[in-house]
């Protein structure tokens, strides 16, 4: 599945890769999903009728949608199997064969194959820091000579790699494996796709959507994998890295109010920091910052702020109030008010005594600017203080006017 706009050039090359592959053609079939092309897209995919298997779809310019595109071009497939490229993506000979391979390996142990979301390794992607020389090398290299040229030089790497290669390229060891789901090259199972609706399609300008297509299948019980053998060569073009930036940013918020939990805040907060410019790191991610919230939330499990919440007794009727890190034991006195707190067993036992209480840190909520008159932020956040202060106190001045709490300082 491959959707495109205004890309000839770049997707005559994809599909010069797709039919070299190993795999004979006759076993896979392509669908070109166009978002609105004016350009010659049609006729050049008119020209590998004799080489592949194909089909061309066609929607109205209205707008970026490639989502909606992606998810067109899966209904007209057939194959048991979706793999999605993006046009200008220059896959190695054997990457469709790797692709159903990971999706039929049973692991050792295991009764059968679990259903998975596999993640090919996709060289010279690297919006930040293109490869040296390598927008001239595919004009005359095939992709197995470019990987073969680069090797295995950092800057050739996937921007992921070591971020793989902290988990051994096993992402079973990741608690959030499909931050790395990225839809320039991945593949799932039909099934799975349409069970859960595909690519959101109110996702309406570039990113956000392939991670949030990654998290549903993600609780779905559909695993992330890395497959290496799956890899393909992303040929450099021309990005609009500033307005990208600016568009991952608002989708991120917009994932966060179609799933407004923990994890999801954090990669909001990772992608609305101040950075230079696009950036994968490693070793400060979405991953780690999760990892410390389990740790602030199993510390703060014990941690009773009913004195801290006291003083709200006295607040005049009609008050409108949310208080953050309100724990699991709300005092039947407390007046009606919004509660949040990052600790998912502090949320189901306030549930069980008939509270109803936001899973959420308070990084970034989903509510109005001026929702309150007072935010109390409890000293059950005193461990994630430290590492979100500005961001806490930010939000709790957006949604509110008087800001209370031993931490509101």
């Amino acid at each position: 599945m491959i959707p495109t706009y205004e890309r000839a050039a770049l997707l005559r090359g994809t599909l010069d890769a797709l039919a070299g592959q190993r795999l004979p053609t006759a076993e896979f079939e392509v669908v070109v999903s166009d978002d609105g092309s004016h350009d010659d897209t049609r006729e050049v995919v008119a020209g590998f009728a004799d080489r592949l298997s194909i089909r061309y779809r066609f929607q109205e310019d209205l707008g970026f949608r490639a989502a909606a595109a992606r998810n067109a071009g899966a209904r007209l497939a057939s194959a048991p199997v979706l793999a999605f490229v993006d046009a200008g993506i220059l896959p190695g000979p054997d990457f469709l064969a790797a692709h159903l391979a990971a999706h039929l390996a049973v692991p050792e142990g295991a009764a059968q194959d679990p259903p998975r979301a596999v993640i090919g390794y996709t060289f010279g992607y690297r919006p930040g820091s293109p490869t040296p020389g390598l927008g001239d090398a595919v004009r005359v290299m095939t992709p197995e000579e470019l990987v073969g040229h680069y090797g295995d030089a950092p800057d050739f790497r996937d921007a992921r790699h070591l971020a793989f290669a902290r988990f051994g390229f096993d992402l079973g060891r990741s608690a959030v494996p499909w931050q790395w789901f990225w839809s320039m090259n991945c593949s799932v199972r039909a099934d799975d796709f349409l069970a859960l609706g595909g690519f959101d399609e109110s996702f309406r300008s570039w990113g956000g959507e392939d991670l949030e297509l990654g998290f549903r299948l993600f609780r779905h019980g559909v695993r992330p994998v890395v497959s290496r053998d799956a890899w393909a060569v992303d040929v450099p073009h021309p990005r609009a890295a500033s307005a990208d930036l600016a568009s991952n940013h608002a989708n991120f918020l917009a994932f966060l109010h179609k799933h407004p939990e923990p994890v999801v805040e954090l990669l909001w907060a990772w992608f609305a920091r101040e950075r230079p410019g696009f950036e994968v790191r490693h070793d400060w991610n979405t991953e780690d910052e999760y990892l410390l919230l389990l740790d602030a939330a199993a510390a703060a499990g014990s941690v009773d702020v009913t004195r801290e919440l006291a003083p709200l007794r006295d607040v005049a009727p009609g008050t409108r109030i949310a208080v953050l890190g309100c724990g699991a034991s709300i005092p039947p006195w407390l007046p009606r008010a919004e509660l949040f707190d990052f600790d998912r067993h502090a949320v189901n036992a306030a549930a069980r005594s008939g509270r109803s209480v936001r899973h959420a840190i308070g990084l970034r909520t989903t509510l109005p600017d001026d929702s309150f008159d007072i935010v109390l932020v409890t000293s059950r956040l005193k461990d994630l203080w430290s590492r979100w202060r500005p961001q806490l106190l930010a939000e709790a001045r957006r949604i509110g006017g008087d800001l209370r709490g031993p931490l509101s300082g």
